[in-house]
């Protein structure tokens, strides 16, 4: 049997119905081209740390370089579970031979890059990252990492690639 490269990925980008609104984010190309020749590893850090489905609505808050998960509504501030969940995670991801990882765009758990971080009574400022992707990117600083939307450029997509092998 070939060796297939083990690429990290949120969930929900497989067509998992693990969003907060029940949902997915099916992502063709991922699935039916690149799934061809990738063994995928898929992580919803929401659901998996214990945050059900559905559920509310999360978002940043506070400073964008440390900021805060919490639910859009109630402000229940869910960091910490978030980290604490995350820790043991990032151990597990270790024994599997990660050789990338792919996030959620614009997702306050798993965004990349430009996430909005809310903070007093101004408008949010997107300089924020998503608090399971800066955990990712922290524990794996040479794992390469991309996200859905980025992978739809196709030079940014064959660089992704070309990174993984």
């Amino acid at each position: 049997m070939e060796h297939k490269i083990k690429l990290g990925i949120a969930t929900c980008l497989l067509g998992g119905r693990v969003r907060y609104d029940g949902g997915d984010k099916y992502a063709p190309y991922l699935v039916e081209t690149l799934g061809k020749w990738v063994e995928y590893v898929p992580v919803c850090p929401e659901h998996e740390c214990g945050l059900g489905v559905p559920r509310e609505a999360m978002r940043l808050e506070g400073d964008p370089s440390a900021p805060r998960l919490v639910t859009d509504k109630t402000g229940a501030d869910c960091t910490d579970r978030m980290q604490a969940w995350g820790r043991k995670r990032l151990q597990e991801l270790e024994r599997e031979g990660l050789c990338g990882y792919i996030f959620k765009s614009r997702s306050p758990s798993c965004g990349l890059e430009r996430i909005k971080v809310y903070g007093g009574r101004g408008m949010p400022v997107r300089k924020g990252m998503g608090i399971w992707a800066a955990m990712v990117t922290r524990h794996f600083p040479q794992l390469p990492v991309e996200d859905e939307g980025r992978l739809n450029d196709p030079g940014l997509r064959e660089s992704f690639i070309e990174r993984i092998s």
